[in-house]
């Protein structure tokens, strides 16, 4: 999209460029935020620069760019330009019928590891072999105003917004073991898999603390994803959570508590509105909701 006045022309992917820069503080970091190599970036900001008369809108220094005062009076105006596009191309993305394409959802690691485990492509109510699902996985839920996802699943609901959510379910999880058929509670003085120092503030972290000092336990290992703490629970190394529809059809683990039902975690599907009726969005809505649906209660309850 070009906006023209006079022998002038601005692109609008210029606009989204200098607004990247402005966020992310870099050429690089700009390029990774919106998939376009460093040169292209850097040659992108200097036609935006052009398009002002050629001054600059960053200080170089030399821990990155900074708006200066000529480019961030330009902000407001960018950012408005920003979300009337935004809004265009959700409501273009929500007429379109096509049931093909890739779909982008921001997941955490549990909603994640669910998703990836329970979405059929060959069943009636599972996802078109059309579509393509990219799962990403980030701390926090993508800005799907500016649509750097499509919808998320996500443990809660985000504060405002004008966003669209529906209950997927409450994963369960529970403490396992590596199976060895050894008949005693290997609770007492075991030594537990745990997360690392800079996530303790999780619940799930603070949950396992006061287990391991209620029990006499140690800490045998500290690993800050789900991936790394399973495989350390199957090779042995200690007892740790899990969720259960990870541990429980795993032939090498078994559990040893019941689920933890405190620390039961509700996932939402959650979609901006302009996007809600687009049909590929649909499709994993309701393949997501199914999944949830059709899982064992055991591992997801409603």
């Amino acid at each position: 999209m070009a906006v023209t006045a006079g022998s002038a022309s601005m692109d609008w992917d210029d606009v989204r460029v200098f607004l990247a820069v402005a966020r992310h503080g870099s050429l690089r970091a700009a390029g990774r935020a919106l998939g376009l190599s460093q040169p292209t970036i850097g040659r992108r900001l200097a036609s935006f620069e052009a398009t002002f008369g050629g001054p600059t809108l960053f200080d170089r220094l030399p821990e990155g760019l900074r708006l200066n005062a000529a480019g961030d009076a330009l902000m407001p105006a960018a950012e408005e330009l920003e979300s009337a596009a935004l809004a265009l191309e959700r409501r273009r993305a929500a007429a379109s019928p096509a049931l093909s394409g890739t779909v982008r959802v921001s997941v955490g690691e549990w909603g994640g590891g669910f998703l990836a485990r329970h979405l059929d492509q060959s069943s009636e109510t599972g996802l078109p072999p059309t579509l393509t699902l990219e799962l990403v996985e980030s701390p926090e839920t993508a800005n799907l105003a500016r649509r750097d996802a499509d919808l998320a699943l996500r443990h809660g609901v985000p504060e405002g917004g004008n966003l669209y959510v529906s209950k997927v379910g409450v994963i369960a999880c529970a403490v396992y073991r590596r199976r060895d058929g050894e008949d005693r509670d290997p609770r007492l003085n075991a030594g537990w898999v745990t997360y690392p120092e800079e996530q303790s503030h999780l619940i799930s972290a603070r949950w396992m603390d006061q287990k391991l000092r209620a029990t006499g336990g140690t800490v045998a290992l500290r690993a800050s994803t789900l991936a790394l703490r399973a495989d350390a629970v199957r090779a042995g190394i200690g007892v740790g959570l899990l969720p259960c529809y990870l541990g429980d059809p795993d032939p090498l683990l078994e559990r040893v508590t019941p689920p933890v039902t405190e620390l039961g975690a509700e996932y939402w599907v959650i979609v901006h509105r302009d996007l809600r009726r687009a049909a590929c969005v649909r499709a994993v809505i309701g393949c997501s909701t199914s999944a949830g649906t059709n899982s064992p209660a055991r591992w997801l309850s409603r």
